[in-house]
């Protein structure tokens, strides 16, 4: 018996050593990450929206908050203005949960007439040579398209609302084009100041 409390003694002190150290760890590596993530996110703005002078946070509602499109939710609203302080549309950061290899995060940039100006790719891990083509294959896919919503093909895109699925990366194309859907609805719900109704 005092040999087991011995041990158990000895695990909780090796316990509590373990948890002081990964504690001291993340306290050391937390600043510098989101640091790095705020750059990300500020560089994602840009690559979305190349001509606005500068980017507002805005306010997620809560209406917005709880809006889900098949597995995404909405992170973030920003206005993007031009140099006059007009508005010129918003980047949205969505997250879909529906990817192949885990979380799947963008920002999106939406023009003030439903314009979808670009997806920039802030975090990703599918499978190499397949969903990781997603940068390559989907995103340049969306630029450019004004749409309410999505559809992707297997044929062959022949609409202004359909892509190209990766070839052989099936859920990956869905996830993305799930989290879109999310961010032009929250678009044309008309819930944010200029977007369509």
């Amino acid at each position: 018996m005092a040999k087991m409390l011995k041990d158990a003694a000895v695990l909780f002190i090796i316990t509590l050593i373990s948890g002081a150290i990964l504690g001291g760890v993340y306290e050391l590596t937390k600043e510098p990450i989101a640091a790095m993530e705020q750059a990300a996110s500020e560089k994602a703005m840009v690559e979305v929206f190349n001509d606005a002078a500068g980017f507002e946070a805005c306010e997620v509602s809560e209406t917005a908050e709880e809006m889900h499109v098949d597995g995404a939710d909405v992170n973030s609203v920003s206005k993007a203005i031009d140099s006059d302080g007009n508005l010129l549309g918003y980047v949205i950061t969505v997250t879909s949960h529906e990817g192949y290899g885990g979380d799947i995060k963008f920002s999106m940039g939406i023009r003030n007439d439903g314009t979808l100006n670009g997806l920039s790719l802030l975090s990703i891990s599918e499978t190499a040579g397949l969903g990781m083509k997603a940068g390559d294959v989907l995103v340049p896919q969306f630029a450019g398209k004004k749409a309410e919503s999505f559809v992707y093909s297997k044929t062959g895109a022949t609409a202004e609302n359909e892509i190209d699925a990766i070839s052989g990366a099936t859920i990956t194309t869905n996830a993305v084009t799930n989290a879109v859907n999310l961010g032009m609805s929250l678009f044309h719900s008309g819930i944010l100041e200029g977007g369509a109704n």
